[in-house]
Formats: structure tokens, sequence, C-alpha cells
């Protein structure tokens, strides 16, 4: 996944969940956060940051916030980006688990969820629904960084339709190459751990890769265990 004209900021202030200010070139400007979570660890007073530049003259702010550094390295932060980059990934085979689909589309409706991807390889249809993950501590990613009712209920819904015979996904896409597993972050939040392992158990398949992040592109690169307890 490539990005449009980027620029190097350094973070003034986090504003609210939307909004932060940014120092570039000596001037402060009021950019958009493309994601809503907490990145408490990221978004801190003085921290390298990435803007991708808005080609809609019509937007309030002119720049979008897509990364920042941690100890050296880039974080992705932009909460569009895993669908896409896990589109991209499975439409061109690079997920063994998805290496002969045959159709991919993506947001599609089962009971009261929307998944985002259905997928069907040789005589089976399936469901994926993927998760990006910017938390990682001591070299361990954690999801959610906050407490995710939304992301339990998917989890729950995918166990359903495990059940009724679909292949079930749950992809976490971790948007930075530091991590070495992932691991439910059980004390952010609970109940998304507890579905997470029942639909485990249920036969839902729960895979996470980890990414290769520069200034301008997310990749997704490499498979990287997932332990549920």
């Amino acid at each position: 996944m490539k990005y449009g004209e980027i620029v190097h900021a350094r973070l003034h202030k986090r504003i609210n969940r939307f909004i932060a200010e940014v120092f570039m070139d000596g001037k402060k400007e009021q950019v958009h956060i493309k994601n809503t979570g907490r990145l408490t660890e990221l978004l801190h007073p003085g921290a390298a940051v990435i803007l991708e530049q808005s080609g809609n003259p019509n937007r309030k702010t002119r720049f979008s916030l897509i990364a920042a550094a941690k100890n050296g390295s880039w974080v992705n932060i932009d909460s569009q980006a895993p669908n896409r980059v896990a589109f991209e990934a499975i439409t061109v085979g690079k997920i063994p688990n998805f290496s002969k689909v045959n159709v991919v589309k993506r947001e599609v409706t089962f009971g009261a969820s929307r998944f985002d991807l259905y997928v069907e390889q040789e005589n089976r249809k399936g469901f994926i629904e993927v998760k990006g993950v910017t938390l990682e501590k001591d070299g361990i990613a954690l999801f959610p960084d906050a407490p995710t009712l939304r992301g339990a209920k998917h989890v729950w819904e995918l166990a359903r339709a495990a059940l009724e015979g679909y292949t079930c996904t749950v992809l976490f896409v971790v948007q930075m190459k530091t991590a070495r597993a992932l691991v439910p972050h059980r004390e952010m939040d609970a109940a998304f751990a507890d579905a997470l392992l029942e639909a485990s158990r249920k036969g839902v398949q729960i895979l996470a890769y980890d990414s290769i992040v520069t200034e301008d592109e997310l990749v997704l690169d490499k498979a990287i265990p997932v332990y549920l307890s």
C-alpha cells in the first residue's frame, strides 16, 4: 500500500481523538489523525510523525497523520490501511492460508455484522475480520489498545458463521516490524480476549502478520505467532 505526498513533522499535542497539532517547517498546524485509538505510547509531545497531504481542497485539515516513530522505527497508525493491505495480500496470494482464492470481496454482511472480507477458495466460502495493531510492549503486539465492544461482537459472529460451515478468520495486521508475537490485551478488554479464545475453539483461525513500514508505504510481511492464553 503506497501513500501519496508525505511530509515529516513533530507532534506538539493531541487535541482530541481526531485532531492533533504539529510543528511543520517551524509552524503549528492542525492535522487529522487517521486512528481514534489511544496511541498514548506513540502520540506524545515531540514525537516524529509522518503526514499525508490530502487532495481534497475542501477539507478542514490539509494533512492526515499516518505514522509515528518509536525506538528508531516507524509505526503505521492509519486505521484504514490494514483492510487495504490484507485485501492486496490475499489478492496476490501472499498469505498461504488463502493462496487459492477465487473471489475476494470487501465489506460483506453476515447476520448482524459486516465483515471486512469475504473469500471463496475452491468449494469453500469464508469471512475475514481484519484488525490493525499499533500497540507493542517489549516485543509483544497487543490488541486492543482500548475497549472494543464492536470487536468482540464481530468475533462472536465469526464463531457463529464457522459453526454454519464457513471458513472464518481473524487476521491481525501488526502495523510495525518490531513485534515477535501477538497476545490479546486482556488487561484492556477481557471480553475481547475471551471471545477470541472461544472463537478459536469453535474453529475460527487466528492469524497475525507483521508489516514493513517505510515513510510512504505499508506492506504485509511475515506471520508471527498468536498466544491466546
